[in-house]
């Protein structure tokens, strides 16, 4: 665990104190900087020593074959990893002739400081030299969200105490050697000199390098340039080969003198522009990087993160952490998309190789949530992206002998490239949940546009997908065999809960989108006839029910599973890396919440006494081997009533990569907890719902925070929510005239920008005592 003595709490900074070479991988991911299309992981400056290296473009990946034992019919032949690309965070120092680094010499002073409002990363050092030279130095670093192609970095050196010759060596490195890959199978799959020079040239300051993968045959450009700033005489240099560039700068600098380098950097791919496209296009991009200046892109990066917190911004009085990890999470979920521009947000954004820079359900599920209401756009251009990808569904349903379109497990292109046929193929709900992110959007934002684009098509075809799968029974019930939900330790089962609900839901919005839009309906072969026989399916689906427990059964037959014995798995999580899954398989153990995450999302489809009965009976079961689960049973057990036991969840969703709770922040950051931090906070304490078509909010806070406050967007109007023990106040902005009906607590509710809406809140007791966890599996609580 990351202890706070090193990374103190901070309401709008993540500050590292002091340099614990140990836990460099983690600080590398946390300190990561992207914009969704580029992504630099928090290196230092020198490039050494390093955890993991790591720079990343969105969706620039390698193929890889997929190795089986015994292949199958269906099986995906190739894997798609993302690439590490060519490297211009480098810039080694010689003090004299003595190389900068932080394990020789005396380090008397490390600090660097991610600002979430600047949206830059500051480091700060003061160094002694073998030979007894004092220098300090400073380095901010940033990924422009306003210049999508463009990073920079400030460099400034000064010497303390005596005449230093100083030599800087800025660099664009490719095909860095990579770690030793871990046995994790939630790590990537590392590649050996993935990429093929293709051309390269030099300036005086600076050059551009082009590379291709060798299987999937992408093209990317990295160019650099540099401006230099220095009392007295400089030597400035560059020299360039296939695989590197170096531009060097020499100067002497007197007590109290300073160099300053600001280095520009410029990123593009594409696997179908010529290598002058991506050449010219990177020379613009740093061409317009030095038309703004250092200080125009910090301003643009400022204005930009204004406007953001402006819609987005959580506040929480009475838990200090939590409010700098739900400022923390949203920042990142911001990076990971808001310049990805139709392309997928991987489960650890650009932050590491973890997963391999696959998109998972998590991107639709978790993080897409939170974008619409907050970036709605930045949401579209996820859901475009996975629309563009719908060819290749329907080649893989037609695969499997399917209607409509499967849409991959994990991907980075929109190929299957889940090679674990029963988590992977199995499970269908995927297809929902991206149906179920194209309804979200349309509603937060009240227009079809979207829909009109391409969402239709989506919710058609994977309602066909649907209709293929499922079947009536002899008595009229609509079952759903073979299948995985959520919870991968229970797979290959009939009736899955939540993939049921998920199911009609994508049924019914596929009839309701298509009485929207008939003549598109009409070109895509929907009549009148497909579509009630969507609505019949979805009111006939099978929910499993165990009426002597009085509970929801996960799936049919769950609650009659062998119990699964905790007290022998105390120091076995996660246990995928324990356990069979043979044994997994047909015993009652959970790896995330599944039926409750159903109640979360399908919540109108139970009642209060069931979702009481439900959340009691499954968090005993429960142990949390994935990222995905405490922010949904921070959710589900606020609203039950368990404020506390909500509160811990939420914490543990929160500070899941500050204080590396699941032992892998080294690979890369998890978005979808990030994510749900904020849903943990909204949905958890807010009571924020929209599964009937309506705003819906019934607050209520945990004893030890005493207030909170967010904001989000919906339809043409932002609205603050601002809470405490006994009351909730609404108010919307953006124009004179703008007005906003929600349910306060079953109450509908018109909030007009005149005045702000005033109501009680709605005490509510828990039917049940908190249940107890698995043994050893509490949340990570806050203490």
């Amino acid at each position: 665990m990351i202890e706070q003595g090193a990374f103190p709490v901070e309401p709008w900074h993540i500050r590292e104190t002091r340099l614990d070479l140990g836990l460099i991988a983690q600080s590398e991911s946390i300190f990561a900087l992207s914009n969704g299309h580029i992504g630099l992981r928090g290196n230092l400056d020198e490039g050494e020593p390093a955890g993991l290296p790591g720079t990343y473009l969105g969706s620039f990946y390698e193929t890889r074959p997929l190795p089986y034992a015994e292949a199958g019919f269906g099986y995906p032949e190739d894997g798609q990893t993302l690439v590490d690309v060519t490297n211009g965070k480098v810039i080694r120092l010689l003090v004299d002739d003595e190389p900068f680094d932080v394990r020789y010499g005396e380090l008397l002073e490390h600090e660097r400081v991610l600002d979430l409002r600047a949206g830059t990363l500051l480091r700060t050092a003061r160094w002694r030299s073998p030979a007894g030279k004092e220098v300090a130095i400073t380095s901010t670093r940033l990924v422009s969200f306003e210049q999508r192609g463009v990073a920079a970095i400030e460099y400034v050196v000064e010497a303390l105490d005596q005449f230093t010759r100083v030599t800087v060596q800025s660099e664009l490195v490719s095909n860095e050697d990579q770690p030793v890959t871990s046995k994790d199978p939630r790590v990537s799959a590392a590649l050996s000199r993935p990429l093929e020079p293709v051309m390269h040239e030099k300036g005086e300051r600076g050059a551009v390098l082009l590379h291709r993968t060798r299987a999937s045959q992408l093209m990317m450009a990295a160019g650099m340039d540099h401006e230099v700033e220095v009392p007295g005489r400089v030597e400035v240099e560059t020299d360039a080969a296939p695989d590197y560039a170096r531009t060097t700068i020499i100067c002497g600098l007197r007590p109290g003198q300073r160099l300053r380098i600001v280095k520009y950097l410029a990123y593009g791919w594409s696997s179908l522009r010529t290598r002058p496209a991506l050449r010219d296009q990177v020379s613009g991009a740093l061409a317009s990087a030095r038309y703004s200046g250092w200080q125009g892109l910090l301003d643009g990066q400022r204005a930009y993160l204004d406007e953001f917190w402006d819609g987005a911004d959580v506040e929480v009085e009475g838990d200090a952490d939590i409010q700098q990890a739900v400022r923390f999470g949203l920042f990142h979920v911001l990076q990971a998309s808001a310049r990805a521009e139709r392309r997928a947000i991987a489960g650890k954004g650009l932050t590491g190789p973890g997963y391999d820079g696959h998109a998972f359900w998590d991107t639709e599920a978790y993080v897409l949530p939170v974008l619409s209401y907050t970036v709605p756009e930045a949401a579209a251009d996820a859901l475009r992206w996975r629309a563009s990808t719908l060819d290749l569904a329907r080649a893989r349903a037609e695969q499997l002998g399917l209607k409509g379109a499967t849409f991959p497990w994990r991907t980075i292109r929109g190929h299957e490239c889940s090679a674990y046929w029963p988590a992977g193929t199995a499970a269908w709900h995927v297809n929902a949940d991206i149906a179920a992110a194209f309804e979200r959007h349309r509603l937060v934002t009240g227009t079809d546009d979207l829909e009109r684009e391409c969402g239709l098509e989506v919710l058609v075809e994977t309602a066909r997908l649907w209709m293929s799968l499922g079947h009536h029974d002899r008595h009229g019930v609509w079952h759903i065999d073979g299948v995985t939900g959520p919870d991968e330790y229970t797979a290959i089962v009939r009736d899955n809960v939540f993939t049921n609900l998920m199911a009609a839901h994508n049924l019914r919005c596929a009839a309701d989108a298509s009485v929207r839009h008939p003549e598109q309906a009409l070109a895509l072969g929907v009549d009148t006839e497909e579509a009630a026989a969507w609505r019949d399916t979805a009111d006939d689906v099978a929910l499993p029910y165990d009426a002597d427990l009085g509970v929801h059964q996960q799936c049919e037959g769950f609650t009659t599973f062998a119990e699964w014995d905790f007290a022998a798995s105390t120091d076995r999580y996660p246990l995928l890396l324990h356990e069979p899954y043979v044994r997994l398989y047909p015993a009652q153990v959970i790896k995330q919440a599944d039926l409750v995450l159903a109640m979360q999302f399908q919540g109108h489809a139970f009642t209060d006494d069931q979702k009481a009965r439900n959340v009691d009976y499954y968090e005993r079961r429960t142990v949390r081997d994935s990222s995905l689960s405490a922010c949904t049973q921070a959710v589900m057990c606020a609203e039950v009533g368990h404020l506390e036991l909500a509160h811990d969840y939420a914490y543990e969703a929160a500070a899941i990569d500050l204080r590396d709770l699941h032992h892998n922040t080294r690979d890369g950051l998890h978005m979808a907890s990030l994510a749900g931090a904020w849903t943990a906070l909204v949905a958890g304490f807010g009571g924020l719902r929209d599964d009937e078509g309506v705003l819906s909010l019934d607050p209520q806070l945990p004893e030890s925070i005493t207030r909170l406050t967010f904001r989000l967007r919906w339809r043409d109007v932002r609205l603050t929510v601002d809470i405490d023990h006994r009351h909730v106040r609404y108010s919307i902005r953006d124009g004179a005239d703008a007005r906003l009906t929600l349910r306060h607590a079953g109450e509908l509710v018109e909030i007009t920008s005149d005045a702000h809406v005033e109501r009680e809140l709605r005490r509510r007791r828990a039917l049940l005592p908190p249940p107890p966890q698995p043994l050893g599996r509490r949340p990570a609580g806050r203490s």
